[in-house]
C-alpha cells in the first residue's frame, strides 16, 4: 500500500466513526435535545454519510473490484456524498446562527430565521446534480459533476469563512479564556479548511500531479481538523455535556491488542491474501483499522471485569473532606463550602451538575445551599426516600421533571439534613462514583448538622446578650420614667385647672391645650418606657379572644375616628386563651393596632384577622399605609429605632418582646393587596 492508499483509509475511516460517534453521544446521553443540538446531530450525520462513501470508493479501489460488476452500488455512494457535502454547510451556517443568538442569551431573531431558510438554498443544487451521477457509463464524482464543481468550491469557501469570523466574534464575548481559545482555534480550522478547498478546486494547484492527490484528500478530510478540536473539547471540558470515559486498564489492554494482531490480525490477513489472491498487506491494514475501531467496546468489556482504580475518587473526597474540615463548625461559609461540593463533585464525577439543598428546620422543605428559596416538589423525594427507607432514591417523576437522575438523602443520625440531587449521563453512574456520591452524602450531612448547632449556640448567646443588655437598659428606663411621670403628672394637673378659670382659658386656652396633650404624649411614651422595662406585666384572668378583640378596639376608637379611620375586623374562632398570653396578646395587639392607624393615610382602613393556623392562633393587623422598605425590615423590631419624628421606637420592640415571653412569635407578613403594611402574630395552642 502507498502512502496515500494509507492516508486515506486511515483519515476517512477515522472521520467516518469520530462524527457518527459524536452524533451517537447526543442521542444517547440527551433525555431531549434542544433545538440546536438537533442541527449539530443532523450536521454529524451529514458529514459521516460523506466520508463514509469516501471510504466506501477507497476500499472499492484498494480490493481492485471492477467498476462494471459494482456500477450501481458506486453511483449510489457518489449519491450519498454528494448529498451528504452539499447539506454540510447549509447545516454548518444553521449551528452557528443558534451559537451566535446562544452567545446573546436570546432566541433566533426573524431576520435569523430567514436566514436559515436562505442557507439551505443551495440544496437546490441536488436536483442538477444527483441526476448527472445516473447518466451515461459510470464516472468519478468529480468527473461526473464537471462544471459544477468550481461554484460549489466557491460556495463552501465562502461559508467556511463566514463562520470562522462568527466563531472569532462568539470568542470576544466568550466569558472564560478556556471558551475564548477554543472558539478562536475553531475560527482558524475553518479558515485553513476554505484555503485548501480554494486551492484543489478553484485553482487547481497541483492538478495531474501525485501532490495534487495528496492536496485534493487533505482538503476532503479537512473536516477533520474542527471535528477533532470539538472532540478535544468534549474530552477534556465535557463540551455540550457530552462525556468520553476516560478510565482504561493499560497494561491489560495493550496485551489484548498485541494478542489480537499476532494471532488474528496477521493470521487472518495472510490466509485471506493467499486464498483469494488479493493484494498483499490490504485485508491486515483493513482488519488493523477495525481493531483500531473496536478498541473503546474493547476498554468498556475488559472494564467490567477489572477493578478501577480510585485515583479520581480518592483526590475527590479528600479535597472534600478537606475543606469540610477547614470550615466545619463555621455556620457563615455554608453556603459557600455547599456550592464548592456541588460544582468539585460535578467535575471530578463526570456530572451534569450536583445541587444540595438543606432542610431549614425538622419540618421545613430543603432549600438550595446558597440560601435560595424552597423547594416544594422536594418534600416528595423526601417522603418517597423515606416511605421506602432508602438513602438514594431514582426514577421518581418529580426528579424527572426538573432534570435530576436520583436524589441522597442527608441524613445524620435520625435527623434528615437535606438532599443531593445529581443529573448525570447513565454511563456516568458508575458503581464507583455512585458509593464516592453516597460517602460524601455522609460526609455534608454531618457538616451541616455541625453548622446548625454552632448556628444554634451563636444565635443563643446572642439572645442572652440581648436580654442583658436589654434588662440593663429597662432598669435604667424605669428609674427615668418613674422620675418623669411624677412631674409630669403635676404639669397636667395645674394646665388642667388653668384651663377651667375663663379668664385665662379665654386669652391662654391654645397654649394650654398644647401643654396638656404634650403631657398626655409624653405620659404614653414614658409608660412605653414602663412596659417595656417590666419583665411581663400583671396577667389576666381567662377569657375570648373575640372579646378582647373587641375591647382594643373600643380603646383605639378615639383616635380612629379624629383621623377618620375605617377598622374592620373579621374574627373566625373565639378560643379561649390563659391569662398570661391573653395579657401578652393584647399588648401585642394594642401596639399593632395603634402603629396601623398612625400608619394609615386620612380615611384610610386597617383590617384585623384573628384564625386558627399552623396549630396555633393567628393574628394579623394590615394597613394601607406607605408599607415598609425593605431595606428597614429587619431593623423595625430593634428597640428605639424609628422613623416617626415622635416615637420611641419601642411599640414592636415591645410587641416582639410579648410574643416572645407567652411562646410566640411576631413576624412581618405578605402586604395585603400588595400595599400597605401586614403584621402577624402567632400563638401556640397548647
Amino acid at each position: 500500500m502507498s502512502l496515500l492508499e494509507i492516508l486515506q483509509l486511515t483519515g476517512y475511516g477515522t472521520a467516518t466513526a469520530l462524527h457518527f460517534w459524536m452524533g451517537a453521544l447526543l442521542v444517547r446521553q440527551r433525555r431531549v435535545l434542544a433545538r440546536m443540538e438537533r442541527v449539530l446531530l443532523a450536521l454529524a450525520a451529514s458529514v459521516g454519510v460523506w466520508h463514509a462513501s469516501n471510504l466506501a470508493l477507497t476500499l472499492h479501489a484498494l480490493l481492485g473490484l471492477s467498476r462494471e460488476r459494482w456500477s450501481p452500488l458506486l453511483r449510489f455512494t457518489d449519491s450519498l456524498a454528494v448529498i451528504g457535502v452539499t447539506l454540510t454547510y447549509s447545516l454548518l451556517l444553521h449551528v452557528h446562527l443558534h451559537l451566535w443568538a446562544i452567545s446573546h442569551g436570546r432566541e433566533l431573531t426573524r431576520f435569523e430565521r430567514a436566514r436559515v431558510y436562505l442557507s439551505y438554498i443551495p440544496a437546490l443544487f441536488l436536483a442538477t446534480a444527483l441526476p448527472r451521477l445516473w447518466t451515461g457509463p459510470y464516472r468519478t464524482m468529480l468527473e461526473a459533476e464537471g462544471n459544477l464543481v468550481l461554484p460549489f468550491a466557491l460556495w463552501a469557501a465562502y461559508v467556511l469563512c463566514l463562520v470562522a469570523v462568527t466563531d472569532w466574534l462568539i470568542a470576544r464575548r466568550a466569558a472564560t479564556s478556556g471558551e475564548r481559545q477554543f472558539m478562536r482555534r475553531l475560527a482558524a480550522s475553518f479558515v485553513a479548511v476554505a484555503v485548501a478547498i480554494l486551492a484543489v478546486y478553484a485553482l487547481r494547484i497541483g492538478e495531474g500531479r501525485a501532490v495534487g492527490e495528496y492536496l485534493k484528500t487533505f482538503a476532503n478530510l479537512g473536516s477533520l481538523l474542527p471535528s477533532a478540536l470539538l472532540a478535544y473539547r468534549i474530552y477534556r471540558y465535557r463540551f455540550l455535556e457530552l462525556i468520553i470515559q476516560e478510565s482504561l486498564v493499560v497494561a491489560l489492554f495493550a496485551v489484548v491488542v498485541l494478542i489480537a494482531y499476532l494471532y488474528g490480525v496477521r493470521a487472518v490477513g495472510e490466509l485471506l491474501t493467499a486464498r483469494y489472491g488479493l493484494r498483499p498487506g490490504v485485508v491486515e491494514s483493513l482488519l488493523i483499522l477495525v481493531l483500531a475501531f473496536v478498541a473503546a467496546p474493547l476498554r468498556g468489556w475488559l472494564g467490567k471485569y477489572i477493578h478501577r482504580l480510585f485515583t479520581r475518587e480518592v483526590t475527590l473526597y479528600r479535597d472534600i473532606v478537606a475543606r469540610i474540615g477547614e470550615h466545619r463548625g463555621d455556620f457563615k461559609q455554608l453556603p459557600s463550602l455547599l456550592s464548592f461540593i456541588e460544582a468539585r463533585t460535578a467535575q471530578a464525577l463526570g456530572l451534569r451538575r450536583v445541587t444540595i439543598m438543606v432542610c431549614r428546620d425538622d419540618h421545613g422543605l430543603p432549600a438550595n445551599g446558597d440560601g435560595g428559596q424552597p423547594a416544594d416538589w422536594t418534600s416528595a423525594v423526601l417522603e418517597a426516600a423515606q416511605a421506602l427507607n432508602e438513602t438514594c432514591i431514582e426514577e421518581h417523576p418529580a426528579l424527572w421533571v426538573h432534570g435530576y437522575e436520583l436524589a441522597y438523602v442527608l441524613r445524620c443520625k435520625d435527623r434528615v439534613a437535606g438532599l443531593m440531587l445529581v443529573d448525570a449521563a447513565p454511563d456516568a453512574l458508575t458503581p464507583d462514583a455512585r458509593a464516592m456520591l453516597e460517602v460524601l452524602a455522609g460526609q455534608v450531612a454531618v457538616t451541616i448538622e455541625d453548622c446548625r448547632l454552632v448556628e444554634e449556640n451563636v444565635q443563643l448567646e446572642r439572645r442572652l446578650a440581648q436580654r442583658e443588655r436589654l434588662a440593663s437598659l429597662g432598669q435604667m428606663a424605669a428609674t427615668v420614667a418613674h422620675e418623669v411621670k411624677n412631674p409630669l403628672s403635676a404639669i397636667k394637673s395645674i394646665a388642667q385647672v388653668m384651663r377651667e378659670d375663663e379668664r385665662l382659658r379665654a386669652e391662654y386656652g391654645r397654649d394650654i391645650d398644647l401643654i396638656v396633650g404634650e403631657t398626655d404624649r409624653l405620659n404614653r411614651s414614658v409608660t412605653q418606657l414602663l412596659s417595656f422595662a417590666r419583665a411581663a406585666p400583671p396577667s389576666l384572668g381567662p377569657s375570648c379572644v373575640g372579646e378582647m378583640v373587641r375591647t382594643v378596639i373600643e380603646l383605639a376608637h378615639a383616635e380612629a375616628a379624629r383621623r377618620h379611620i375605617l377598622i374592620d375586623n373579621r374574627v373566625e374562632t373565639d378560643l379561649e386563651l390563659s391569662g398570661e398570653k391573653m395579657t401578652a396578646l393584647r399588648d401585642a395587639l394594642s401596639n399593632l393596632v395603634l402603629n396601623a392607624i398612625q400608619a394609615a393615610p386620612v380615611k384610610g382602613r386597617v383590617w384585623i384577622e384573628v384564625r386558627t393556623a399552623k396549630g396555633g392562633l393567628l393574628v394579623s393587623v394590615a394597613d394601607n399605609g406607605p408599607g415598609i422598605p425593605p431595606e428597614l425590615r429587619e431593623r423595625i423590631w430593634e428597640p428605639f429605632f424609628t422613623t416617626k419624628q415622635r416615637g420611641t421606637g419601642l411599640g414592636l420592640a415591645i410587641v416582639r418582646k410579648r410574643m416572645e415571653e407567652a411562646g410566640g412569635t411576631a413576624s412581618l407578613g405578605a402586604p395585603r393587596d400588595g400595599e400597605g403594611a401586614r403584621f402577624e402574630l402567632w400563638l401556640p395552642l397548647d
